[in-house]
């Protein structure tokens, strides 16, 4: 199987124009929400080289919730754009999305711990029923090499996760369950075992997430429990949908102190384009991006835009569905961004954290169950 190391020849002997020709507003594409919410002046060459880009190395998308939205519009048409949420297949194509992780969380504060066990086998059943529905469009991926045949084959590798960390309660067979249906991503936040610490039967969870090659997902962790997380995994860790806290200290932005943890654990913080963590404009997204990958290292970013709500939810302008994602991949690039480092960006490092996962479980195999 091909991975970003066989696909650095493809990207490197490539000569995409470099044409400096500036437009007022770049074109819009299919199910953009209107030329007001695009940027102006962006380089003809550089868009044009970021779409080139992602057609080899497409985005990894770490965070939908588009499930959520469907669970109270069964009958939606996701293969045709509609005003009335932000994710469709034909986005998702026109911004060059390979892979989505789609997130199985439910509003649960104040819901017993069974009712969101049986909440997230709902959101796994529409899940499922999503990829029955669009086999055209829509891949169930298990691995990275999952990952890159639903690339070669034209369809979006579809990742279940993560689902709530609270609904494991002193028994690790629900674990076990989730990953048989599919699951591959697990959120700790809110957990009675990873709040104030991580308690013994914490670290027995981070293990056998380990051997199930499960990803930790960070989101919303206190810096404390994410660094505990991070240093007692043996895989890379992973937040699904974050920014920086020092550009803007909004309660689920990362710290530099996590961020370096995550760097001395090879994990990942994906970048969300939810307005309220980044700021309201496409540059401040890159912003974020770029500090990210300044404390994180170039393999510690990724993106995690948190798509897949109805219309009312903030987006930074330019950047309000999945095809406004050749737009940012632009603007990096006339940040002086390498290819290289942008192909690590949108798929390069996703792939690397779920290869190492797997890594790690194999090598832990002999592992008896709990």
């Amino acid at each position: 199987m091909a991975d970003l190391q066989d696909e650095q020849t493809a990207l490197n002997t490539g000569n995409p124009a470099h044409a400096t020709d500036t437009v007022e507003t770049a074109p819009a594409g299919p199910g953009s929400t209107g030329a007001e919410d695009l940027p102006v002046a962006v380089e003809v060459g550089a868009l044009e080289r970021a779409v080139a880009l992602l057609s080899v190395h497409p985005v990894a998308d770490g965070h939908n919730t588009l499930l959520w939205t469907l669970r109270q519009s069964p009958y939606h048409d996701i293969d045709t754009p509609d005003t009335g949420v932000d994710t469709d297949i034909p986005r998702l194509r026109a911004g060059g999305v390979g892979a989505q992780f789609w997130s199985l969380m439910v509003p649960c504060e104040g819901v017993a711990a069974d009712q969101v066990v049986s909440d997230t086998l709902e959101q796994i059943d529409v899940a499922l029923a999503l990829m029955r529905r669009y086999p055209d469009g829509l891949c169930l991926a298990l691995t990275a090499d999952d990952m890159v045949d639903a690339r070669n084959r034209g369809r979006i590798a579809s990742f279940l996760g993560p689902v709530p960390g609270r609904t494991l309660v002193d028994s690790l067979g629900v674990l076990r369950a989730f990953h048989a249906l599919g699951v591959r991503m697990l959120a700790p936040a809110g957990a009675p075992w990873a709040q104030h610490d991580l308690t013994p039967f914490g670290h027995e969870v981070v293990r056998e997430a380990n051997r199930l090659a499960i990803l930790l997902d960070l989101t919303g962790c206190t810096p404390d429990i994410a660094c505990r997380l991070a240093g007692a995994s043996k895989a890379p860790v992973v937040v699904s949908h974050t920014a920086a806290a020092a550009l803007n200290p909004h309660p689920g932005n990362l710290t530099d102190e996590v961020l370096l943890a995550l760097r001395a654990a090879s994990g990942l913080a994906m970048v969300t384009f939810d307005a309220a963590q980044t700021g309201d404009s496409l540059h401040a997204v890159a912003d974020h991006v770029e500090h990210v990958r300044a404390i994180a290292g170039p393999q510690g970013v990724g993106l995690g835009a948190t798509f897949g709500a109805g219309p009312d939810a903030p987006r930074p302008t330019g950047l309000t569905d999945p095809s406004g994602y050749p737009q940012l991949i632009a603007e990096l690039l006339e940040r002086g961004w390498s290819e290289t480092d942008l192909a690590l960006l949108t798929w390069g490092n996703a792939q690397r954290v779920l290869r190492d996962a797997e890594f790690t479980a194999r090598a832990a195999q002999h592992r008896r169950p709990a």
